[in-house]
């Protein structure tokens, strides 16, 4: 468990910088083809999100945090998908300020769960 919480650590990590390097290029104006891309590793960063609320639950953290990572995760899925038709117009920067924080928050969350998965004490066999 806590060897497949590493890996699930380092997916949110590098999915997460890649995410963000592809959010500044689409707010230079660049590379909106790869618009597809950012939401698949989007999804990829959600998923092993809630794959670490999965193992932080088992590893004994609080039900309010791991509850609270699976509604992020749709929250982050949710801001996603419909970012591009909230606020449209010269007020949409909000949406992609707070789509940003999100994001980051997403990370951070995964951040705490993994480190509860790898302090917990091993199973019994």
């Amino acid at each position: 468990m806590k060897a497949t919480a590493v890996v699930m650590q380092w997916v949110v990590r590098l999915t997460g910088v890649a995410l963000i390097v592809l959010g500044l290029m689409f707010w230079a104006g660049r590379a909106h083809t790869l618009i597809p891309l950012h939401m698949l590793l989007g999804l990829v960063l959600v998923v092993a999100l809630w794959i670490l609320a999965g193992f932080a639950a088992r590893a004994g953290a609080s039900s309010g945090m791991v509850a609270l990572a699976f509604l992020w995760g749709l929250v982050v899925l949710g801001l996603g998908m419909t970012q591009t038709r909230l606020l449209v117009g010269s007020a949409h920067w909000i949406v992609q300020v707070v789509h940003l924080f999100v994001g980051l928050a997403a990370m951070g969350m995964a951040e705490g769960l993994a480190a509860r998965v790898k302090r917990s004490t091993p199973a019994a066999a």
